[in-house]
């Protein structure tokens, strides 16, 4: 705790995520953003807020992760880096004695890694693909659909930025709907590579990267006669605020390895 509060470092703030993150933890009573770190040239010293155009926040940026831990100390560290940092920094962050709230995707073959790690530090990890309520929510029906209509297709748009494809949230739907009992019908002949999109257990998935999105996802149910679209878009990312912070202020409550914001949203509801 600093002063009360909790004390958070965001790993990438100088990042259009990482910028958000910052605002919404420096708006947050309960919060206290002690370190922000960010490796990309010319950021080093620079105040956060005039990063964020918020005024003074008092907090220059590092691009030294490890030091920045050993003389800030914080609860939790957030980190919206790129899929090629994010072990390390999560196991740097691990072994100074930090939780990690993650919302970098493109790593799900590391989680074994990082739930050992977790628990051989007695520290704790939370991983989200989407950190939107509305995108928990849009998985949620599109589990449900899937029961009733089971050939369903992913469509997702992202910036022109962005580091992966597909997201991890296209991921993530399509094996949300694979689990329920979906897949798509395999017809005709691809002409060209990747016409079809990329299959993930069964379901197909497109991803489209053009300059003037955000994120927005597209899941489409077929059958005889009808179709069903279930559609999120987060046109700004404000939107993913709110999961971030609730991530931050529950993290020390979960397993060594959480993934998803359902299951904290599963436990809110819970205690509702």
């Amino acid at each position: 705790m600093s002063n009360g509060r909790l004390g958070v470092l965001v790993s990438g703030a100088g990042g259009k995520m990482g910028r958000e993150v910052c605002r919404a933890v420096i708006a947050d009573p309960e919060l206290d953003l002690v370190a922000a770190v960010d490796v990309a040239p010319g950021l080093s010293g620079v105040d956060v807020g005039a990063l964020v155009g918020s005024g003074a926040a008092g907090v220059q940026v590092s691009n030294d992760l490890s030091e920045a831990l050993r003389v800030t100390a914080p609860d939790v560290m957030v980190d919206f880096t790129h899929p090629d940092a994010v072990l390390a920094n999560i196991k740097i962050a691990l072994h100074s004695g930090t939780d990690c709230v993650v919302g970098t995707t493109g790593i799900d073959q590391d989680y074994d890694e990082i739930e050992k790690t977790a628990r051989d530090t007695g520290r704790r990890v939370f991983i989200a693909a989407n950190f939107t309520i509305g995108a928990v929510l849009m998985m949620q029906l599109s589990k449900m659909a899937a029961r009733f209509m089971p050939s369903a297709e992913v469509i997702e748009f992202h910036h022109d930025q962005k580091a992966d494809s597909p997201s991890g949230t296209a991921v993530a739907t399509a094996r949300v709907l694979a689990e329920a009992g979906a897949s798509s019908v395999e017809v005709g002949v691809e002409k060209y590579e990747g016409a079809r999109g990329g299959l993930v257990d069964g379901v197909r998935v497109h991803g489209v990267r053009l300059p003037g999105y955000v994120a927005h996802q597209e899941v489409i149910f077929g059958s005889p006669g009808q179709t069903l679209t279930i559609r999120h878009d987060s046109i700004d990312r404000q939107a993913y605020m709110p999961g971030v912070v609730m991530a931050v202020k529950k993290v020390s409550e979960l397993a060594p390895l959480t993934v998803g914001l359902d299951r904290i949203m599963e436990l809110e509801g819970d205690r509702v």
